[in-house]
Formats: structure tokens, C-alpha cells, sequence
């Protein structure tokens, strides 16, 4: 209820959001560093595990204007079944298809990063994320984390390809090439949310058919704010 309230607060439909009875509302612990970093502690069997596909899902996705997922939305089996059905309801309607990964152990493993990097048109990853990517997808050990970007664009057939780099900014890869954004100057108070409010800047830019330069900017710049905010919604 108090979830509800807060997407009420700030303008986000919850008309598709199921309450499901026999579940509890999913928890994450976290504990941040002296820098601000988070170690995160997932809740297991939560109620985001089993949500269940129905018609008006399907209404909504095939209507809307980019579809976005991550990996660990896909922990359980009947969640991992709803986010592939409405991938494979927008594959054919050339509609954005958002991949940011989010390796939180032990909820992901080889199979999981390849399928879904190879059901996106668009992958964002962190620099964190990087060698664990990699070596699920059987790239090149040796070669430097562009090149790495680079291979997984051409081989999975990407749009574009996005790290962020924390305080270093972001990289994005396309076929034009390569494009890089320094950081925005910030006091890091708390980086809980940091990536997703980055994916989100950066897809509202590819909707709004911005120039990489430009989304990158605006990205790291919206990142950079939550950071100098307590808490993933700064009020």
C-alpha cells in the first residue's frame, strides 16, 4: 500500500500492478560503503516473482513505446514467462527493446545473460558488469572494454551498447562509433538508483530521437542528481 501511494505521488499509473495475497511485497536490504556504494540483500520469493500474464498486459505492451527489462526480473519462473511473452509480442514491431543488466548473485548465470542480450535491441551494462558479461558471452579475454562493447554490438546484432562508468561517465557504442560523456560533478550521498534513473533518461532521449552526445549527457546528469540524494526518488 505504501508502494502504491508513492507512484500515486509522483504521476505512475498502477492500473497493471497485481496484489497478490499469498506473497510478500519484495524487500531489498541495503548497506552502503563510506563512498556511497550499496551491497544489496534480495528478499526471495517475493510477489514481483509471480506476477501473471493476462490480456490487458498485452494490451499495454502493444501499445507502448519501448518495452525495457532487466535480468533479475527474470529470477522467477512465472515473471521470467510474462517478460518473454511481451518481448516476443513487440520483436516484430521494430519497438525498442531496453536490457539493463543487473547481476545480483546468485540470481543469474550464463544462459540467462546471452538469451536475454540476444532478445534486446539496446543493452546498458556497467563497467562492474563487464568481465562477468563477457565471459558469458565468450568474447575475447584480452582485448580492452571498448572492443568488448564493440563485440557484443556486431555479434547479438545491437543497436547501441551503453556503460557507465560511476563517476567516469558513460560510453556508448553504435555502428557510428564511439561516443563518450565524462562524469557530472556531484557529492555522492547515495548511488541506490543511480543506473535505473540513467536507463530512464537515456531511453526517453532515444524516444525523443536525441543524438547519442546529447542522451549521454542528459543521462549522467539526471544519474549524477539521485546520487546527491538519499534514497532512489529524491523528493
Amino acid at each position: 500500500e505504501a508502494l502504491l501511494q508513492v507512484y500515486q505521488k509522483h504521476g505512475v499509473s498502477s492500473d497493471l500492478v497485481q496484489v497478490l495475497k499469498d506473497y510478500p511485497t519484495g524487500v531489498v536490504n541495503v548497506e552502503l560503503t563510506e563512498s556511497g556504494l550499496p551491497t544489496f540483500t534480495i528478499g526471495e520469493n517475493a510477489a514481483w516473482e509471480h506476477w501473471e500474464w493476462n490480456q490487458e498486459i498485452e494490451g499495454t505492451v502493444r501499445q507502448a513505446d519501448a518495452l525495457y527489462f532487466g535480468t533479475l526480473g527474470q529470477r522467477g519462473e512465472s515473471s521470467r514467462k510474462g517478460i518473454r511473452r511481451a518481448l516476443a509480442v513487440v520483436q516484430d514491431q521494430n519497438m525498442p527493446r531496453i536490457l539493463d543488466i543487473n547481476l545480483r548473485a546468485p540470481f543469474y548465470d550464463d544462459a540467462l545473460i546471452r538469451e536475454s542480450i540476444a532478445l534486446s535491441s539496446v543493452l546498458k551494462l556497467s563497467d562492474e558488469e563487464l568481465e562477468r558479461v563477457a565471459q558469458a558471452c565468450e568474447l575475447n579475454a584480452s582485448q580492452s572494454s571498448t572492443a568488448s562493447l564493440e563485440e557484443l554490438r556486431s555479434k547479438f546484432g545491437l543497436e547501441f551498447v551503453v556503460m557507465t562508468r560511476g563517476a567516469e561517465g558513460a560510453v556508448l557504442i553504435s555502428e557510428e562509433g564511439l561516443v563518450e560523456q565524462p562524469g557530472e560533478l556531484a557529492t555522492v550521498v547515495d548511488t541506490v538508483g543511480a543506473g535505473d534513473s540513467f536507463t530512464a533518461s537515456m531511453t526517453l532521449g532515444l524516444l525523443k530521437g536525441k543524438d547519442f552526445p546529447q542522451i549521454l549527457k542528459d543521462a549522467c546528469k539526471v544519474a549524477a542528481g539521485v546520487c546527491s540524494h538519499a534514497g532512489a526518488v529524491p523528493e
